[in-house]
């Protein structure tokens, strides 16, 4: 009796050692998985996108997890370490400290910025066998230095159609389905391109989320019901925000969206400049398709034109119903007839600063289009 009460004596002092040791090594750990920290997006807040693939997002909100350098994957020794271990770490080193033991991570900055535009003549037709020589990048007002330059015809696509389900658009809805549906059964390539289908009223609603299924894609489209008010800033904003920002690539991609509307909005909680901004943060440029069949340009369709030229891309005002499928077509040609750079700004600073990008042709008969502008990392 005296032998098992000896043997289990050590064992019954480690157990409660164990259990009111402090945890301070675990809150440690704790602390460095936080949002705040990793940089993984909270709820309700506006995320902000990086302003190339090769820099961290920018902007007062949470940047996405992806911008998030690497952290030691491994928990600090804890309280409960066994005696024997820490004496065997203090044998073979014992001029080691306690700040030793974490992990320091050093993050080189690269800050580069690439950028994808689009070149028309005057008549507006497209200009693809341009050379490097030929442009000349302004970042932030000053020159940049250009690092690569490539024709890009080929990209892979992410977009988003989004589509006016109001009252105020039932005139040619169906005839805005099929000619949508068209367009995505052409432009989407299976393992390759991704699309989703949104349509909206007073909320958007997704009726097909990311796919390269562009039978899904039609049926998603077929879904679409007309019917209550208008909140396209709000689903503009959701579309950036919560389906293209969070969107994973692994190179360089053309993100667009295409939105089908009268841009008429009354029912939005973000204004139309703050949908504009999450658009630049999330580095996609809106195409927009009018559905307004009065034959005159209305305040709405200003709307819609401000949206596009904000953000790089074209407004089409079809006012008969075959002008909608042109006006597809125009989009799909675009989406294969681009540019690809890469460029280093000048004076640069992670400030979060929201810079402004030019890029100027030497001929000065070409339109350049592209965004405007990004968020430098903070």
């Amino acid at each position: 009796m005296k032998l098992h009460i000896l043997l289990l004596f050590p064992v019954l002092i480690g157990s409660l050692a164990s259990q009111t040791a402090p945890s301070g090594s675990s809150s440690t750990a704790s602390s460095q998985s936080s949002p705040e920290q990793t940089g993984a997006p909270a709820q309700k807040q506006t995320q902000a996108p990086p302003a190339s693939p090769t820099e961290a997002p920018a902007s007062s909100a949470p940047a996405p997890a992806s911008s998030t350098p690497a952290r030691n994957s491994s928990s600090p020794p804890t309280a409960s370490s066994s005696a024997t271990g820490q004496a065997q770490g203090q044998a073979e080193n014992p001029a080691k400290s306690d700040s030793d033991e974490s992990v320091t991570t050093i993050v080189s900055a690269v800050n580069e910025v690439r950028v994808v535009f689009t070149v028309t003549d005057r008549h507006g037709h497209y200009i693809k066998d341009l050379k490097r020589d030929e442009f000349k990048v302004i970042d932030d007002r000053q020159p940049a230095e250009l690092r690569s330059f490539r024709s890009e015809t080929d990209l892979p696509l992410q977009v988003g159609l989004l589509v006016d389900a109001s009252n105020s658009v039932r005139d040619r809805f169906k005839f805005e389905q099929e000619a949508a549906i068209e367009f995505l059964n052409s432009i989407i390539r299976p393992r390759y391109d991704k699309a989703f289908v949104v349509g909206f009223d007073a909320t958007p609603e997704v009726t097909q989320d990311f796919t390269d299924n562009t039978q899904n894609l039609s049926t998603g489209v077929r879904m679409l019901r007309a019917g209550g008010g208008t909140a396209m800033y709000d689903a503009l904003y959701f579309a950036c925000r919560d389906k293209l920002l969070k969107q994973e690539q692994s190179g360089p991609v053309r993100r667009a969206i295409i939105l089908l509307s009268d841009g008429d909005d009354n029912l939005s909680h973000v204004t139309r400049e703050e949908a504009i901004d999450m658009a630049a943060r999330a580095e996609v440029i809106v195409y927009t398709i009018s559905t307004n069949v009065s034959g005159i340009k209305d305040n709405g369709d200003k709307v819609l034109k401000r949206i596009a030229e904000a953000t790089g891309g074209r407004a089409f005002f079809p006012f008969q119903m075959r002008d909608v499928s042109d006006a597809f077509l125009s989009i799909q040609e675009e989406l294969r007839s681009q540019y690809a750079i890469a460029y280093k700004p000048a004076n640069f600073a992670s400030d979060g600063r929201y810079r402004t990008i030019e890029i100027l042709a030497q001929d000065r008969g070409l339109k350049v289009r592209t965004r405007k502008g990004y968020y430098a990392p903070k």
